[in-house]
């Protein structure tokens, strides 16, 4: 995995008695130099909704060393949901600001730095940002701006994480570029298995969006659930047609509708297994897009979070690289989006 220029880093934290006692379960499951990983590890969140709050409630109790969270809105009463570090009287203050403690109180180890400034994710000063950090994670965002963003982690050469839901749809990519990591060998029998360190190389998101499902037969299709993936696709692909929106009403289902068909037609998926997105996942997804739902938020934040620890710990194959969740039948499924 992908660190900082050690110039640019201070001397590595060793974990005291006091922190070893706090973390023992998780060293007793990850071993002490993947905690020791952990503590070290400086990751950057961006923008505070459903998601990144269970995320960031997890890697925070799990031990990280810093925590950079960037968000420039205000808390508005519907982000009082699924956002279980604001209360009432948090609407009309900064995100950021407002859970900054709450999220200190988690885990008091844990530094919490917060930047309001819509600003540090513009340009020079998001270069800047991600060179400072070792491991990025944009939630809840539209496509540009998480391709942006993909694009400044790769010029520094650091792992990147995107997650976000849409009514009961939720997804997680990561690009965690060329990734080293320790799992049982595959190939061995069950008296003679052991560790064994296994490479994947990852690729961006936008040659990602580019993937093709092409030779794959009914049955792999359909364990795919690829209705569930196109209509996220869609989904990005209608707010970079109206300036970031997200459809709010059924008005927009046929425009939706439309669109995943385009993009599930040119990603040449079996037309058996999928002639078409089925018109009542479109529907729903019309009205309830822009929509959080806690259950659905607790589930890929969870995931988010175990696999962002997972990657940091270098142990076990991280996602690769495209997880969607299906809140219509509580399933998820991972798909390896121009990837071999």
């Amino acid at each position: 995995m992908a660190t900082s220029d050690p110039s640019t880093k201070s001397i590595p934290l060793q974990i005291t008695e006091d922190e070893a006692a706090v973390y023992d379960r998780q060293i007793r499951l990850w071993g002490l130099e993947a905690q020791q990983r952990m503590r070290n590890a400086t990751i950057l969140v961006v923008r505070l909704r459903g998601v990144a709050t269970e995320a960031i409630k997890n890697i925070v109790l799990a031990g990280i060393g810093k925590l950079v969270l960037v968000d420039g809105d205000l808390v508005a009463e519907e982000d009082l949901g699924a956002g279980f570090f604001f209360r009432d009287d948090d609407v009309g203050k900064k995100k950021a600001e407002a859970a900054k403690a709450r999220i200190e109180s988690l885990n008091p180890l844990v530094t919490v730095e917060t930047i309001s400034a819509a600003p540090a994710l513009e340009g020079d000063a998001l270069d800047a940002l991600v060179r400072d950090v070792d491991m990025v994670c944009v939630t809840d965002s539209d496509r540009e701006t998480l391709i942006r963003v993909n694009g400044a982690c790769r010029r520094s050469q650091k792992p990147f994480y995107a997650g976000g839901t849409y009514g009961l749809l939720g997804y997680i990519f990561c690009d965690l570029l060329t990734h080293d990591y320790i799992a049982p060998d595959r190939t061995a029998s069950k008296d003679t298995a052991k560790n064994v360190k296994y490479t994947t190389t990852y690729c961006r998101l936008r040659a990602a969006l580019g993937h093709r499902w092409t030779g794959l037969t009914r049955r792999q299709t359909r364990e795919l659930n690829p209705a569930a993936t196109f209509v996220i696709l869609a989904l990005w692909e209608y707010q970079a047609q109206h300036k970031g929106v997200l459809p709010h009403d059924a008005g927009e289902a046929a425009v939706l509708e439309q669109m995943a068909n385009t993009l599930l037609s040119q990603a040449d998926v079996n037309k058996q297994a999928m002639p078409s997105i089925p018109k009542e996942l479109v529907e729903t997804m019309a009205v309830t897009a822009s929509h959080e739902m806690s259950p659905v938020c607790a589930v890929v934040g969870g995931m988010l979070a175990q696999d962002m620890l997972k990657a940091l710990a270098a142990r076990e194959s991280p996602i690769v690289n495209f997880f969607v969740f299906d809140g219509h039948t509580g399933g998820g499924t991972v798909c390896r989006m121009n990837i071999p």
